[in-house]
C-alpha cells in the first residue's frame, strides 16, 4: 500500500493566506510611514506608497508559496538588481527588519513563524546591502 506524500503547509498557508499577508504588508508600510525610527527607510520610497505596498505583497505571496503574482506581472524578481539604485547600508537593513518584525507582531503572525521569517528576511536584507556601514 502506498500513501500519497503529505506536503507541509507553505508559509503562505501558515500566515493564513492572502488577507493576513496583505494586512501584514499594509501594517509594515503604515509603520514605515508613521514612525520616525524608520525615517531613512521611508526616504527611499516614493511619496505615495501604494505601488510599493502592492509589489511587496505580490512578491511575498509567491515567495511564501502562494500565487506568483509578482512573477506573473514582472518576471523574475531580481531583488538585488532592482534595489541597486537605492543606498542600502546596515541602517536601512535594520530599519526594514524592525519594521517588518513590528508588522508581524501587530498582525498576529504566530511567534514561531515570526522567528522563521525573520531569519529568512535577515539573510535577504543583509544581501541587499550595497553601501558600507
Amino acid at each position: 500500500m502506498t500513501f500519497p506524500a503529505i506536503e507541509p503547509p507553505s508559509i503562505f498557508e501558515l500566515i493564513g493566506g492572502a488577507l493576513p499577508l496583505r494586512a501584514m504588508v499594509d501594517r509594515f508600510y503604515d509603520l514605515m510611514d508613521l514612525e520616525p525610527e524608520f525615517a531613512e527607510l521611508r526616504a527611499m520610497h516614493p511619496t505615495v506608497l501604494d505601488g510599493s505596498r502592492d509589489k511587496l505583497y505580490w512578491f511575498l505571496s509567491g515567495w511564501s508559496g502562494g500565487p506568483n503574482l509578482y512573477i506573473e506581472q514582472f518576471g523574475h524578481p531580481r531583488l538585488r538588481a532592482r534595489h541597486l539604485p537605492y543606498p542600502i547600508a546596515s541602517v536601512e537593513r535594520d530599519q526594514w527588519l524592525r519594521c517588518m518584525a513590528y508588522a508581524m507582531q501587530e498582525t498576529g503572525v504566530d511567534e514561531a513563524l515570526q522567528l522563521r521569517l525573520m531569519q529568512s528576511f535577515y539573510e535577504t536584507a543583509d544581501w541587499m546591502r550595497n553601501r558600507p556601514g
